[in-house]
């Protein structure tokens, strides 16, 4: 087992094996210098003739991102040549075993730096590359610590953790789902979840009581500049709870994760203030405002909730085909009116004025969560559907399932959704959520280090009886 480079300044004088990429060679002289580079940090590494023959002339050899493996005596360096830059600059290793795993050909871009100046399909064709710089390994790393803080902090507060299905139904929800052929069941497919939202009220009808989980979502949109056809969610669901209880749990999570993680941030205003739709939409002109006191300060966070969001807006109904205006909500039709306006809604009543329970949490100009107290109640759900405009038949096709779980006593429950990609980009000052997305596509929806999407072999399109036909121009 390898020694982690970082703990090398506590084994002065210690003989350790060490493993890495080099991450760069120089000659001096009939010295011969390397940075050695693993997860955990860069360390000086020193041949010499001392080295013995054939170590030395291996160490001619070496060059950028070779793969080796050493055992080094750790040394002290002089007090002059200490490199007060580097973690580990108080040391380097004299090699006593040289093993090369494997060579590297010539990167197609520098490893070294940011890599903000090197063009990003490059980077996105070459990410098992990219990932190897610095600043994408802290990325990486603060990702998993924010999800295992997550995990931990819920925990304590007495939610389980729950996988939900990744193939599931296709059903209106806002975007267009993408879709998965079944072999078995010719003509019929499953969908990806655009979110897990049937499935956690599902949970709250089945007792659980306190759901959340780190969810992949997936959404069939059209080219936009910061957005991704998967992504992550942190998600979450309780029942017998009221919106404050939702709120203040979300809430003191976050300045938790903050504070313990992330010291060197600042929060601007704790309790977060609180804004409704209508008067952030007055003041700022959008419903995730940046109420940052400086934005120049990069450590400042300044979260607020935005609340008392419309139920519905006015849209052309494309079922009539003649532009008729319709209804459709604005957040989620699951959700349950304030109770003030439910009188409202059952009755079918201004419309336009209906409140909604949703809550969403901004942070310096982006939203990064939302959630709602959601209807629990079967009428209640059908009364939404019915307002915009979905008939009986369609009601029970795609939501049969919702409506008959709720006919079995289900309890009153509310939960939220963060955009974990959208928070880490933040935290890490990050231009867009790519940066802190292992495995991004492009804004098109491309993988360029897969190739994909791509065509399918004519023998799969066969076995699942599907037919391309290619649109003449």
């Amino acid at each position: 087992m390898k020694t982690w480079i970082k703990d090398i300044v506590n084994k002065v004088d210690e003989v350790v094996p060490l493993a890495g990429w080099v991450a760069n060679r120089r000659d001096h002289g009939k010295l011969i210098f390397i940075d050695l580079r693993d997860r955990s940090g860069v360390c000086q590494v020193v041949f010499g003739p001392w080295s013995g023959e054939e170590i030395y002339a291996q160490a001619q050899k070496l060059r950028s991102e070779w793969v080796i493996q050493i055992q080094g005596l750790i040394k002290k360096r002089p007090e002059n040549m200490v490199n007060a830059d580097l973690p580990t600059g108080t040391v380097e290793v004299d090699v006593k075993e040289l093993t090369i795993i494997n060579e590297s050909q010539t990167p197609p871009f520098p490893l070294e730096g940011d890599g903000y100046e090197i063009d990003e399909e490059a980077r996105m064709k070459y990410k098992y590359l990219d990932l190897r710089r610095d600043r994408l390994q802290k990325n990486l790393a603060l990702r998993h610590r924010v999800i295992k803080f997550i995990r931990d902090y819920l925990d304590t507060e007495g939610f389980y953790e729950v996988e939900t299905p990744i193939l599931t139904k296709s059903t209106p929800e806002g975007a267009r789902d993408y879709v998965v052929p079944s072999r078995l069941y010719t003509g019929s497919f499953y969908a990806l979840p655009q979110s897990p939202q049937q499935y956690k009220q599902l949970l709250m009808a089945s007792g659980v009581e306190k759901y959340f989980q780190i969810a992949r979502c997936f959404r069939d949109e059209d080219t936009r500049g910061d957005r991704q056809p998967e992504f992550t969610q942190m998600d979450l669901e309780m029942s017998f709870v009221e919106r404050e209880d939702v709120m203040r749990l979300n809430e003191q999570l976050l300045i938790t994760l903050v504070q313990t993680l992330l010291p060197e941030k600042k929060i601007q205003q704790i309790p977060f203030p609180r804004i409704t739709y209508k008067e952030a939409m007055e003041k700022y002109g959008t419903d995730r405002p940046d109420m940052r006191e400086n934005k120049e300060d990069k450590n400042l966070l300044a979260f607020c909730w935005v609340i008392d969001f419309p139920f519905f807006e006015r849209v052309d109904d494309p079922s009539t085909g003649s532009g008729q205006e319709g209804w459709t909500f604005t957040h989620n039709p699951f959700s349950q009116p304030k109770p003030e306006h439910l009188t409202w809604l059952m009755q079918k009543e201004k419309i336009g004025e209906i409140l909604t329970t949703q809550y969403d949490v901004a942070l310096n100009g982006f939203e990064i969560g939302g959630g709602s107290i959601r209807a629990h109640n079967p009428q209640v759900l059908t009364t939404v559907f019915e307002i915009m405009g979905y008939q009986s038949e369609t009601i029970q096709k795609n939501f049969g399932h919702m409506l008959e779980a709720f006919s079995y006593g289900t309890p009153s429950h509310g939960g939220i959704a963060w955009g974990l990609d959208r928070l880490l980009a933040i935290l890490q000052n990050e231009p867009n959520i790519r940066e802190v997305i292992p495995f991004p596509k492009t804004g098109d929806a491309r993988d360029l280090m897969m190739s994909a999407p791509s065509e399918l072999d004519p023998k799969q399109l066969q076995e699942l009886h599907i037919e391309i036909h290619t649109k003449k121009v």
